[in-house]
């Protein structure tokens, strides 16, 4: 995949990656095992996310444990986990990240309306109580780098201290990807895997 790919993408009109996706050779066969399993779980090619991420060999094995400790193994609801994802993903115009976690939270049950209504934000009038809370709690972090008091008490009515804990980390997480991913400018992948 390396420097041949970014030809190919730039001739086809596409914008290339500032860091083109590496193949076994430049991930190595931890890495390129790890992200070919993504692949074949979701029925297509190994994520472009992996195997960019993965040129840096050590951290990648690092990170994705991490990752996976928040989603999909977190202690949140999965399809909240995944409301809140799409919401940083849109709070930060993070494209691959709206197109990868779009699937994802179909997947984790949530419906096309809710999907459409993310980009609306916490101010929809068909959100629930909750559902409200954890959108304004991403708005929150991105805009302030933190929760404040009054949102904060609302929060912890419904969510225990692990679970407080994981929201900050899942919403600081998917900034920081969205910042990486944008930098780099990784391409969603053209087929639906997921």
């Amino acid at each position: 995949m390396g420097r041949g790919w970014r030809t190919v993408s730039a001739m086809a009109g596409e914008r290339a990656p500032r860091i083109a996706p590496g193949g076994r050779s430049e991930i190595g066969r931890r890495n390129w095992a790890i992200a070919n399993g993504a692949g074949l779980a979701a029925k297509g090619s190994p994520p472009n996310i992996f195997t960019t991420l993965g040129r840096h060999r050590r951290l990648f094995r690092s990170w994705i444990r991490f990752a996976g400790n928040l989603m999909p193994r977190g202690k949140l609801p999965r399809d909240e986990t995944e409301l809140i994802i799409l919401r940083v993903a849109h709070n930060t115009g993070s494209e691959y990240e709206w197109s990868h976690h779009e699937r994802l939270g179909r997947r984790a049950g949530l419906v096309d309306e809710e999907i459409s209504m993310v980009r609306q934000g916490p101010e929809a009038p068909a959100w629930s109580a909750r559902r409200r809370l954890l959108l304004r709690a991403a708005d929150e972090m991105h805009t302030e780098r933190a929760i404040g008091g009054e949102l904060w008490d609302e929060l912890a009515a419904e969510l225990d201290d692990v679970r407080m804990i994981e929201l900050c980390m899942l919403i600081g997480h998917y900034e920081m990807l969205a910042m990486t991913l944008n930098s780099i400018e990784v391409q969603p992948e053209r087929e639906s895997r997921l």
